[in-house]
């Protein structure tokens, strides 16, 4: 159909067997009514749901998503990455409809492969994320749904931007997008520092993600880590949500024990014990404790 519709040609005795299609970009809708209006109406409403996050700190930037595809209450894909790759230096989480992302960062790859060509270098990350939401807000209204957390290292050091299909364009240390990001924020609100160590952004968004998949009806699967460092981004690990989330608990359970131990050996009773040789009582905490003045009774 393609080659037929470039040469403006017809195979013979075949015309009366083709069904009339629209034209390419145009939408298959009933006569007299506008496309726009009538998805709006009657086009299908899918419930989508994902939990991906990113972070800036002093080592490059943490870009964590889980793996699970959900659409209509039911699981699509257990195994998706959603965590593209864009060049050396720069990659992004993907977040609503699966083919506008694929879609828009294959475009995104092109036009910077573009750019590179002519201006000799990549652009920064906040170019990439100019271009990006500006490519997209001139289809705001026609239900591209793509939000996104571009994570990036150029020469003005780790970046991280959110774009949103309307345009949206933000600069910040934290971002988390998809349904179980109530969640995740939950976490990272209370666990991050920009002077955090490698090991220790590995863990905060592990746990940010398992938890998250715990809660949210619509993530699952595993989580997908990746580091951008200065020398370009890699993938660090595939972890199963549910190991994770279990193994936390186990910790968080161990650190409680810990804490009662701790608390009921600080409050243990006064006892009595002799002192010495002196015929001493000593009336007071255990030994070792300094909390309150011993009173020495001499017999």
């Amino acid at each position: 159909m393609a080659l037929q519709d470039l040469c403006k040609w017809q195979a013979p005795g075949t015309l009366e067997l083709l069904p009339h299609l629209p034209q390419a970009g145009g939408w298959a809708v009933p006569r007299g009514c506008d496309p726009q209006t009538f998805l709006q109406t009657h086009g299908p409403r899918l419930a989508h749901g994902t939990t991906t996050l990113a972070f800036r700190f002093r080592h490059g930037v943490i870009a964590a998503a889980d793996t699970r595809s959900s659409c209509d209450n039911y699981v699509a894909c257990p195994a998706s990455c959603k965590i593209i790759p864009v060049h050396q230096h720069l990659l992004g989480t993907t977040s609503g409809t699966s083919a506008d992302c694929a879609t828009w960062y294959r475009v995104l790859q092109r036009e910077l492969r573009l750019r590179a060509l002519r201006e000799g270098q990549l652009p920064s990350v906040a170019g990439a994320a100019k271009l990006l939401s500006a490519m997209m807000s001139r289809y705001r209204g026609l239900d591209l749904c793509v939000a996104t957390a571009l994570c990036g290292w150029d020469c003005s050091g780790p970046a991280l931007f959110y774009v949103y299909s309307d345009g949206t364009r933000l600069e910040g240390d934290i971002f988390s997008v998809g349904s179980g990001s109530p969640y995740a924020y939950g976490v990272l609100d209370r666990g991050y520092r920009y002077d955090m160590t490698t090991q220790e952004a590995y863990t905060l968004a592990r746990c940010a993600v398992a938890h998250a998949t715990h809660r949210d009806g619509y993530s699952g699967g595993s989580v997908d880590l990746f580091h951008v460092r200065e020398s370009g981004w890699e993938y660090v690990s595939r972890n199963d949500a549910w190991v994770l989330y279990s193994e936390l608990q186990k910790l968080s359970e161990l650190e409680k024990q810990e804490e009662e131990e701790a608390s009921q050996a600080h409050l243990r009773p006064a006892t009595l014990h002799r002192a010495g040789e002196g015929g001493e009582l000593s009336l007071g905490l255990v030994p070792g404790d300094s909390r309150l003045p011993v009173e020495t009774e001499t017999l």
